[in-house]
Protein backbone atom coordinates (compact mmCIF):
# COMPACT_ATOMS: atom_id res chain seq x y z
CA UNK A 1 0.00 0.00 0.00
CA UNK A 2 1.06 3.58 -0.60
CA UNK A 3 -1.32 5.40 1.73
CA UNK A 4 -1.05 3.46 4.97
CA UNK A 5 0.62 0.63 6.80
CA UNK A 6 -0.53 -2.86 7.73
CA UNK A 7 -1.40 -3.67 11.36
CA UNK A 8 -2.23 -7.32 11.93
CA UNK A 9 -5.68 -7.76 13.44
CA UNK A 10 -6.12 -3.94 13.38
CA UNK A 11 -4.60 -3.94 16.88
CA UNK A 12 -4.88 -0.45 18.43
CA UNK A 13 -6.01 1.01 15.10
CA UNK A 14 -8.63 3.72 15.65
CA UNK A 15 -11.36 3.03 13.09
CA UNK A 16 -14.01 5.57 14.11
CA UNK A 17 -15.11 7.96 16.84
CA UNK A 18 -17.85 7.12 19.35
CA UNK A 19 -19.44 8.59 22.48
CA UNK A 20 -20.80 5.28 23.78
CA UNK A 21 -18.06 3.36 25.55
CA UNK A 22 -14.54 4.06 26.83
CA UNK A 23 -11.95 1.47 27.86
CA UNK A 24 -8.80 2.37 29.79
CA UNK A 25 -6.70 -0.72 29.25
CA UNK A 26 -3.89 0.38 31.55
CA UNK A 27 -6.08 1.19 34.56
CA UNK A 28 -8.67 -1.51 33.86
CA UNK A 29 -11.65 0.81 33.53
CA UNK A 30 -14.83 0.34 31.50
CA UNK A 31 -17.06 3.40 31.11
CA UNK A 32 -20.51 3.73 29.54
CA UNK A 33 -21.24 7.32 28.48
CA UNK A 34 -19.06 8.63 31.31
CA UNK A 35 -20.32 6.23 33.99
CA UNK A 36 -17.88 3.66 35.37
CA UNK A 37 -19.42 0.18 35.39
CA UNK A 38 -18.40 -0.24 39.03
CA UNK A 39 -20.57 2.76 39.92
CA UNK A 40 -23.48 1.47 37.83
CA UNK A 41 -23.35 -1.89 39.58
CA UNK A 42 -22.83 -0.49 43.08
CA UNK A 43 -25.55 2.09 42.48
CA UNK A 44 -28.04 -0.68 41.66
CA UNK A 45 -28.65 0.52 38.12
CA UNK A 46 -31.09 -1.64 36.19
CA UNK A 47 -30.34 -3.17 32.80
CA UNK A 48 -33.16 -1.10 31.35
CA UNK A 49 -31.47 2.07 32.63
CA UNK A 50 -28.21 1.04 30.99
CA UNK A 51 -29.90 0.38 27.64
CA UNK A 52 -31.49 3.85 27.78
CA UNK A 53 -28.12 5.37 28.70
CA UNK A 54 -26.31 3.66 25.82
CA UNK A 55 -28.92 4.81 23.32
CA UNK A 56 -29.58 8.35 24.50
CA UNK A 57 -26.38 9.42 26.24
CA UNK A 58 -28.03 10.26 29.57
CA UNK A 59 -29.55 8.26 32.41
CA UNK A 60 -33.35 8.41 32.25
CA UNK A 61 -35.56 10.30 34.66
CA UNK A 62 -38.03 8.18 36.62
CA UNK A 63 -40.81 8.94 34.13
CA UNK A 64 -38.56 8.26 31.13
CA UNK A 65 -37.45 4.93 32.61
CA UNK A 66 -41.03 3.92 33.38
CA UNK A 67 -42.12 4.65 29.82
CA UNK A 68 -39.10 2.90 28.30
CA UNK A 69 -39.49 -0.14 30.56
CA UNK A 70 -43.18 -0.43 29.71
CA UNK A 71 -42.42 -0.29 25.99
CA UNK A 72 -39.78 -3.03 26.31
CA UNK A 73 -42.19 -5.26 28.25
CA UNK A 74 -44.91 -4.69 25.66
CA UNK A 75 -42.62 -5.79 22.81
CA UNK A 76 -41.32 -9.06 24.30
CA UNK A 77 -43.65 -11.49 22.51
CA UNK A 78 -42.46 -13.05 19.27
CA UNK A 79 -44.64 -12.92 16.18
CA UNK A 80 -46.61 -16.11 15.37
CA UNK A 81 -44.60 -16.41 12.15
CA UNK A 82 -41.30 -16.50 14.02
CA UNK A 83 -42.62 -19.09 16.51
CA UNK A 84 -43.86 -21.23 13.61
CA UNK A 85 -40.48 -20.97 11.88
CA UNK A 86 -38.70 -22.03 15.08
CA UNK A 87 -40.48 -25.41 14.90
CA UNK A 88 -38.96 -26.07 11.47
CA UNK A 89 -35.37 -25.77 12.71
CA UNK A 90 -33.34 -28.87 13.67
CA UNK A 91 -33.62 -29.41 17.43
CA UNK A 92 -29.95 -30.29 17.66
CA UNK A 93 -28.90 -27.20 15.70
CA UNK A 94 -26.27 -24.80 16.96
CA UNK A 95 -28.00 -22.31 19.27
CA UNK A 96 -26.23 -19.29 17.80
CA UNK A 97 -27.16 -20.35 14.27
CA UNK A 98 -30.77 -20.74 15.38
CA UNK A 99 -30.70 -17.32 17.01
CA UNK A 100 -29.19 -15.76 13.89
CA UNK A 101 -32.01 -17.28 11.84
CA UNK A 102 -34.79 -16.07 14.14
CA UNK A 103 -33.42 -12.52 14.25
CA UNK A 104 -33.35 -12.45 10.45
CA UNK A 105 -36.94 -13.73 10.30
CA UNK A 106 -38.09 -11.22 12.92
CA UNK A 107 -36.89 -8.46 10.63
CA UNK A 108 -39.15 -9.71 7.85
CA UNK A 109 -42.20 -9.56 10.11
CA UNK A 110 -41.37 -6.34 11.94
CA UNK A 111 -44.18 -3.81 11.25
CA UNK A 112 -41.53 -1.14 10.65
CA UNK A 113 -39.38 -3.36 8.42
CA UNK A 114 -39.33 -0.89 5.51
CA UNK A 115 -38.94 2.21 7.66
CA UNK A 116 -35.19 2.82 7.79
CA UNK A 117 -35.52 6.34 9.14
CA UNK A 118 -33.77 7.00 12.44
CA UNK A 119 -37.06 6.89 14.36
CA UNK A 120 -38.02 3.68 12.58
CA UNK A 121 -34.67 2.16 13.53
CA UNK A 122 -35.23 3.10 17.19
CA UNK A 123 -38.56 1.26 17.13
CA UNK A 124 -36.86 -1.80 15.67
CA UNK A 125 -34.02 -1.54 18.19
CA UNK A 126 -36.60 -1.60 20.99
CA UNK A 127 -38.09 -4.81 19.62
CA UNK A 128 -34.66 -6.36 19.19
CA UNK A 129 -33.68 -5.71 22.80
CA UNK A 130 -37.08 -6.87 24.07
CA UNK A 131 -37.23 -10.03 21.94
CA UNK A 132 -33.64 -11.27 21.96
CA UNK A 133 -34.16 -12.84 25.39
CA UNK A 134 -37.50 -14.34 24.29
CA UNK A 135 -35.81 -15.91 21.26
CA UNK A 136 -32.97 -17.43 23.28
CA UNK A 137 -35.36 -18.89 25.86
CA UNK A 138 -37.73 -20.21 23.19
CA UNK A 139 -34.87 -21.86 21.31
CA UNK A 140 -33.68 -23.71 24.40
CA UNK A 141 -37.15 -24.94 25.30
CA UNK A 142 -37.75 -26.06 21.73
CA UNK A 143 -34.48 -28.01 21.79
CA UNK A 144 -35.78 -29.77 24.91
CA UNK A 145 -39.17 -30.58 23.36
CA UNK A 146 -40.99 -27.96 25.44
CA UNK A 147 -43.31 -25.13 24.44
CA UNK A 148 -42.02 -21.56 24.80
CA UNK A 149 -43.07 -19.74 27.97
CA UNK A 150 -45.06 -16.56 27.45
CA UNK A 151 -43.16 -13.50 28.74
CA UNK A 152 -44.22 -12.26 32.16
CA UNK A 153 -44.77 -8.51 31.99
CA UNK A 154 -44.66 -8.30 35.78
CA UNK A 155 -40.95 -9.20 35.81
CA UNK A 156 -38.04 -7.01 34.77
CA UNK A 157 -35.87 -7.93 31.79
CA UNK A 158 -33.36 -10.08 33.69
CA UNK A 159 -35.86 -11.97 35.84
CA UNK A 160 -38.19 -12.54 32.91
CA UNK A 161 -35.43 -14.14 30.85
CA UNK A 162 -34.57 -16.63 33.61
CA UNK A 163 -38.28 -17.35 34.05
CA UNK A 164 -38.78 -18.04 30.32
CA UNK A 165 -35.60 -20.13 30.16
CA UNK A 166 -35.92 -22.22 33.33
CA UNK A 167 -39.67 -22.25 33.94
CA UNK A 168 -39.62 -20.78 37.44
CA UNK A 169 -39.28 -17.23 38.70
CA UNK A 170 -35.78 -16.62 40.07
CA UNK A 171 -35.21 -15.48 43.64
CA UNK A 172 -34.25 -11.86 44.19
CA UNK A 173 -30.53 -12.56 44.55
CA UNK A 174 -30.25 -14.63 41.38
CA UNK A 175 -32.30 -12.13 39.37
CA UNK A 176 -30.05 -9.27 40.45
CA UNK A 177 -26.88 -11.29 39.87
CA UNK A 178 -27.99 -12.03 36.34
CA UNK A 179 -28.95 -8.39 35.82
CA UNK A 180 -25.43 -7.36 36.85
CA UNK A 181 -24.03 -9.83 34.33
CA UNK A 182 -26.21 -8.24 31.63
CA UNK A 183 -24.92 -4.79 32.58
CA UNK A 184 -21.29 -5.94 32.53
CA UNK A 185 -21.69 -7.42 29.03
CA UNK A 186 -23.82 -4.58 27.61
CA UNK A 187 -21.10 -2.88 25.56
CA UNK A 188 -17.37 -3.01 25.01
CA UNK A 189 -16.38 -0.46 22.39
CA UNK A 190 -15.27 -1.89 19.00
CA UNK A 191 -15.16 -5.59 19.78
CA UNK A 192 -15.47 -7.90 16.78
CA UNK A 193 -19.27 -8.22 16.81
CA UNK A 194 -19.90 -4.50 17.37
CA UNK A 195 -17.51 -3.60 14.58
CA UNK A 196 -19.27 -6.09 12.29
CA UNK A 197 -22.59 -4.44 13.11
CA UNK A 198 -21.23 -0.96 12.39
CA UNK A 199 -19.64 -2.03 9.10
CA UNK A 200 -23.01 -3.37 7.95
CA UNK A 201 -24.88 -0.30 9.21
CA UNK A 202 -22.40 1.95 7.42
CA UNK A 203 -23.69 0.64 4.09
CA UNK A 204 -27.11 1.96 5.23
CA UNK A 205 -28.43 -1.57 5.45
CA UNK A 206 -31.22 -2.07 8.00
CA UNK A 207 -30.68 -2.64 11.70
CA UNK A 208 -31.73 -6.32 11.58
CA UNK A 209 -29.04 -7.02 8.97
CA UNK A 210 -26.52 -5.27 11.21
CA UNK A 211 -27.48 -7.43 14.20
CA UNK A 212 -27.32 -10.62 12.13
CA UNK A 213 -23.74 -9.62 11.22
CA UNK A 214 -22.97 -9.11 14.91
CA UNK A 215 -24.39 -12.49 15.89
CA UNK A 216 -22.24 -14.17 13.26
CA UNK A 217 -19.12 -12.59 14.75
CA UNK A 218 -20.15 -13.32 18.34
CA UNK A 219 -20.55 -17.02 17.52
CA UNK A 220 -16.80 -17.50 17.12
CA UNK A 221 -14.86 -19.16 19.96
CA UNK A 222 -12.41 -16.26 20.06
CA UNK A 223 -15.27 -13.89 20.91
CA UNK A 224 -18.55 -14.88 22.57
CA UNK A 225 -17.91 -18.60 22.43
CA UNK A 226 -15.01 -18.40 24.87
CA UNK A 227 -17.17 -18.72 28.00
CA UNK A 228 -18.50 -22.06 26.78
CA UNK A 229 -14.93 -23.29 26.35
CA UNK A 230 -14.08 -22.17 29.89
CA UNK A 231 -16.90 -24.24 31.35
CA UNK A 232 -15.95 -27.27 29.28
CA UNK A 233 -12.41 -26.92 30.65
CA UNK A 234 -13.66 -26.81 34.24
CA UNK A 235 -15.80 -29.89 33.64
CA UNK A 236 -12.76 -31.66 32.17
CA UNK A 237 -10.72 -30.82 35.28
CA UNK A 238 -13.51 -32.25 37.42
CA UNK A 239 -12.58 -31.21 40.96
CA UNK A 240 -10.31 -28.70 42.75
CA UNK A 241 -7.75 -31.32 43.85
CA UNK A 242 -7.05 -32.16 40.21
CA UNK A 243 -6.74 -28.55 39.06
CA UNK A 244 -3.04 -27.92 39.91
CA UNK A 245 -1.79 -30.94 37.95
CA UNK A 246 -4.25 -30.35 35.09
CA UNK A 247 -3.22 -26.73 34.57
CA UNK A 248 0.46 -27.61 34.93
CA UNK A 249 0.17 -30.19 32.14
CA UNK A 250 -1.98 -27.93 29.98
CA UNK A 251 0.53 -25.09 30.15
CA UNK A 252 3.43 -27.47 29.50
CA UNK A 253 1.62 -28.72 26.39
CA UNK A 254 1.03 -25.10 25.37
CA UNK A 255 -2.72 -25.60 25.34
CA UNK A 256 -4.74 -22.43 24.92
CA UNK A 257 -6.46 -21.61 28.21
CA UNK A 258 -9.66 -19.79 27.31
CA UNK A 259 -10.86 -16.85 29.38
CA UNK A 260 -7.48 -15.14 29.83
CA UNK A 261 -5.86 -12.13 28.27
CA UNK A 262 -7.43 -9.34 26.30
CA UNK A 263 -6.46 -7.26 23.29
CA UNK A 264 -7.20 -4.02 25.15
CA UNK A 265 -6.78 -4.61 28.90
CA UNK A 266 -3.25 -4.74 30.26
CA UNK A 267 -4.47 -5.43 33.78
CA UNK A 268 -7.56 -7.15 35.20
CA UNK A 269 -10.71 -6.86 33.16
CA UNK A 270 -13.02 -4.82 35.46
CA UNK A 271 -15.93 -7.06 34.51
CA UNK A 272 -14.04 -10.09 35.83
CA UNK A 273 -13.76 -8.38 39.23
CA UNK A 274 -17.53 -8.50 39.70
CA UNK A 275 -18.02 -11.90 38.11
CA UNK A 276 -15.38 -13.49 40.35
CA UNK A 277 -17.29 -12.34 43.43
CA UNK A 278 -20.60 -13.44 41.92
CA UNK A 279 -19.19 -16.88 41.14
CA UNK A 280 -18.08 -17.23 44.76
CA UNK A 281 -21.35 -15.99 46.25
CA UNK A 282 -23.69 -17.98 44.06
CA UNK A 283 -21.61 -21.10 44.65
CA UNK A 284 -21.86 -20.59 48.41
CA UNK A 285 -25.62 -19.99 48.19
CA UNK A 286 -26.04 -23.22 46.24
CA UNK A 287 -23.72 -25.17 48.51
CA UNK A 288 -21.31 -25.95 45.67
CA UNK A 289 -18.13 -23.90 45.30
CA UNK A 290 -16.36 -26.56 43.22
CA UNK A 291 -16.24 -24.56 40.01
CA UNK A 292 -15.27 -21.36 41.77
CA UNK A 293 -12.43 -23.12 43.60
CA UNK A 294 -11.14 -24.67 40.37
CA UNK A 295 -11.35 -21.29 38.67
CA UNK A 296 -9.26 -19.66 41.39
CA UNK A 297 -6.55 -22.30 41.05
CA UNK A 298 -6.47 -21.95 37.26
CA UNK A 299 -6.43 -18.16 37.53
CA UNK A 300 -3.48 -18.15 39.92
CA UNK A 301 -1.45 -20.56 37.79
CA UNK A 302 -2.04 -18.68 34.54
CA UNK A 303 -1.26 -15.35 36.21
CA UNK A 304 1.99 -16.66 37.69
CA UNK A 305 3.23 -18.57 34.65
CA UNK A 306 1.83 -16.54 31.75
CA UNK A 307 1.29 -13.11 33.29
CA UNK A 308 -2.30 -13.11 32.01
CA UNK A 309 -5.42 -11.86 33.82
CA UNK A 310 -8.91 -13.36 33.53
CA UNK A 311 -11.29 -11.63 31.16
CA UNK A 312 -15.08 -11.39 31.22
CA UNK A 313 -15.51 -14.94 29.92
CA UNK A 314 -13.61 -16.74 32.66
CA UNK A 315 -15.85 -16.24 35.71
CA UNK A 316 -19.05 -15.72 33.74
CA UNK A 317 -18.82 -19.45 32.91
CA UNK A 318 -19.10 -20.72 36.48
CA UNK A 319 -21.56 -17.94 37.39
CA UNK A 320 -23.99 -18.89 34.61
CA UNK A 321 -23.55 -22.60 35.25
CA UNK A 322 -24.51 -22.22 38.91
CA UNK A 323 -27.63 -20.37 37.76
CA UNK A 324 -28.57 -23.58 35.92
CA UNK A 325 -28.04 -21.98 32.52
CA UNK A 326 -26.97 -24.74 30.07
CA UNK A 327 -23.45 -24.38 28.69
CA UNK A 328 -24.57 -24.18 25.06
CA UNK A 329 -26.74 -21.18 26.01
CA UNK A 330 -23.81 -19.13 27.37
CA UNK A 331 -23.02 -17.40 24.08
CA UNK A 332 -26.69 -16.63 23.27
CA UNK A 333 -26.92 -15.10 26.77
CA UNK A 334 -24.04 -12.84 25.74
CA UNK A 335 -26.27 -11.69 22.87
CA UNK A 336 -29.19 -11.06 25.26
CA UNK A 337 -27.00 -8.42 26.89
CA UNK A 338 -24.87 -7.15 24.01
CA UNK A 339 -27.91 -6.39 21.84
CA UNK A 340 -28.08 -3.19 23.90
CA UNK A 341 -24.60 -2.12 22.81
CA UNK A 342 -24.99 -3.36 19.26
CA UNK A 343 -28.15 -1.33 18.74
CA UNK A 344 -26.58 1.74 20.39
CA UNK A 345 -23.65 1.57 17.96
CA UNK A 346 -25.86 1.03 14.92
CA UNK A 347 -28.00 4.02 15.89
CA UNK A 348 -24.85 6.11 16.39
CA UNK A 349 -23.57 4.99 12.99
CA UNK A 350 -26.81 6.10 11.36
CA UNK A 351 -26.63 9.53 13.02
CA UNK A 352 -23.24 10.35 11.49
CA UNK A 353 -22.64 7.82 8.76
CA UNK A 354 -19.62 7.29 6.58
CA UNK A 355 -19.03 4.07 4.69
CA UNK A 356 -16.39 1.96 6.46
CA UNK A 357 -14.04 0.83 3.70
CA UNK A 358 -10.46 0.06 4.81
CA UNK A 359 -7.65 -1.14 2.55
CA UNK A 360 -5.74 -4.40 2.48
CA UNK A 361 -1.98 -4.78 2.16
CA UNK A 362 -1.50 -6.77 -1.04
CA UNK A 363 1.24 -9.39 -0.71
CA UNK A 364 0.58 -11.43 -3.87
CA UNK A 365 2.29 -11.40 -7.28
CA UNK A 366 1.80 -7.98 -8.87
CA UNK A 367 2.30 -8.72 -12.58
CA UNK A 368 1.91 -11.82 -14.73
CA UNK A 369 1.49 -12.47 -18.42
CA UNK A 370 -1.74 -14.24 -19.35
CA UNK A 371 -1.19 -17.68 -20.97
CA UNK A 372 -4.05 -19.05 -23.11
CA UNK A 373 -5.58 -22.24 -21.74
CA UNK A 374 -4.37 -24.31 -24.68
CA UNK A 375 -0.76 -23.54 -23.74
CA UNK A 376 -1.07 -24.29 -20.03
Amino acid sequence: MTDGHFVEGLEDVVALSSEICFIDGDEGRLVYRGYDIHDLVKGSASFEEVVYLLWHGELPTKDQLTAFDQELRAQRALSPEVLTALKTLPKNGNTMEMLRTLVSLAGLYDPDDQDNSYDGSVKKATRLVAQMSTMVAAIERYRNGQDPIVPNEQLNHAANFLYMLLGTEPDEYTARAFEIALILHADHELNASTFAARVTAATLSDIYSSIVSAIGALKGPLHGGANEQVMLMLKEIGEPSKAPEWIKNALAQKRRIMGFGHRVYHTEDPRATHLRQMSKEIGERNGNTTYYEMSRIVEQAVKEQKGLYPNVDFYSASTYYMMNIPVHVFTPVFAVSRISGWTAHVLEQYRNNRLIRPRAEYVGIKKRAYIPIAQR
